[in-house]
C-alpha cells in the first residue's frame, strides 16, 4: 500500500516471537486479511494478535498505545486492545512491535446495517465517555487542529481525482469543502477523541458495539473528529440522532463533515488499487457528504 512499506510474513512473526515471547512460539500464526494501512495484523493461537507497522509512522503508535491504552480501558464502555506485549526491532525488522489480546466482533460495513439505530447510540456512548476524561499530559491527537491544515492536501487529492477521469463529481466535492471549511475553529479546550472511527476500526457483535481498535491516532483536540461515522457508516436516517446524542452545534458539525470529506478525497486516490476496503468506504464517504450538502441547500432554499 505504500512505497516506503517494510515487508512481513509468518515466518518472520514466528522467528520473532521464538526470540522474544518463547511462551507464545508454539502457537499458530496466520496473516490476518486486515484493511488497515499503518499495520500487518497476524493472528497468534485463539486469543491474541501480533501487530507490526508497515511504516515508520507508524512506530510512535507503539508507545502511545501501550502507556495509554491500560488508563483509557477502565474508563471506556466497551473493550478496547489489551497490549500484552512490546517487541523490540529484530531479524531484520527494523521497529517495534507489539503483541495484543484480540477481540472478537465483525466489522460494520456502510449500507448493510440491519438497524443502525442502536449501533448510532452505542458509537455516540462511546464518545461521550472519551470526551470528559481528564486530559493532562494527554497526547495530541492526529487530524484534531484545524481543518485549515488539511486544505493542501485536500485539493492535492481532488487535482489528483480529475486526473482518474471523473470517477467523483470533483467540482461539487470542491464546494462542499469549502463550505466545510468556513466553519468556525473549535475555540474550546482539548478534549480526549478517538480520531480514526473508521468502520474498519469498529467491532459489532448482533449489530452492537462490541469494541474499538487502533487508538494510534488518539489523543486531544477537536471534537469535530470523532463525529466522521456520521458518513463513513450512519445512513442519513439516524445521522441527526448520532449528532443530539453528541450535543453538536452547527460548527462542529461542519468540520467533522469536512473532515469525513476530506479524509475520504485523500484516499481514495491513494488507495484506489492498493486497499479496496478503504477506497470503497471513500466513495460512499464522497456521496455521503455531497448528498448531505445537496440536501442542506434544499432546506435553506425553502426558508428563502
Amino acid at each position: 500500500m505504500h512505497a516506503d512499506e517494510v515487508p512481513t510474513d509468518e515466518d518472520l512473526v514466528r522467528r520473532l516471537l521464538a526470540a522474544q515471547f518463547p511462551q507464545w512460539a508454539g502457537l499458530p500464526v496466520e496473516h490476518f486479511p486486515s484493511g488497515g494501512t499503518v499495520n500487518a495484523v497476524y493472528r497468534l493461537g485463539d486469543d491474541m494478535a501480533v501487530r507490526l507497522p508497515r511504516i515508520e509512522g507508524g512506530v510512535a503508535d507503539l508507545a502511545k498505545e501501550h502507556r495509554w491504552l491500560p488508563w483509557l480501558a477502565a474508563r471506556l464502555p466497551v473493550p478496547v486492545p489489551t497490549v500484552l506485549g512490546l517487541g523490540a526491532p529484530a531479524e531484520a525488522y527494523p521497529w517495534p512491535w507489539s503483541v495484543n489480546r484480540w477481540l472478537d466482533g465483525v466489522h460494520p460495513e456502510a449500507g448493510r446495517l440491519a438497524e443502525p439505530g442502536p449501533l448510532a447510540r452505542d458509537l455516540a456512548g462511546f464518545v461521550r465517555a472519551l470526551r470528559p476524561l481528564d486530559t493532562t499530559d494527554a497526547p495530541p491527537a492526529y487530524r484534531s487542529g484545524p481543518l485549515a491544515e488539511d486544505d493542501d492536501p485536500t485539493r492535492a487529492a481532488l487535482s489528483d481525482l480529475r486526473d482518474l477521469g471523473g470517477i467523483v463529481d470533483t467540482e461539487a466535492a470542491t464546494a462542499a469543502w469549502e463550505a466545510d471549511l468556513r466553519a468556525p475553529d473549535w475555540d474550546g479546550p482539548p478534549v480526549w477523541v478517538h480520531s480514526d472511527l473508521m468502520p474498519g476500526n469498529l467491532l459489532v457483535d448482533g449489530g452492537r458495539l462490541s469494541g474499538v481498535i487502533d487508538f494510534g491516532t488518539t489523543g486531544v483536540g477537536d471534537p469535530a473528529s470523532d463525529l466522521i461515522p456520521a458518513w463513513n457508516l450512519l445512513p442519513a436516517g439516524v445521522r441527526d440522532d448520532y449528532r443530539a446524542a453528541l450535543g453538536t452545534d452547527d460548527a462542529t458539525w461542519a468540520r467533522g463533515r469536512g473532515r469525513a470529506l476530506s479524509m475520504a478525497l485523500i484516499q481514495l486516490p491513494y488507495y484506489l488499487h492498493t486497499n479496496p476496503l478503504i477506497a470503497v468506504n471513500a466513495r460512499h464517504v464522497i456521496g455521503e457528504v455531497l448528498a448531505d450538502h445537496r440536501d442542506q441547500q434544499a432546506r435553506h432554499d425553502g426558508r428563502s
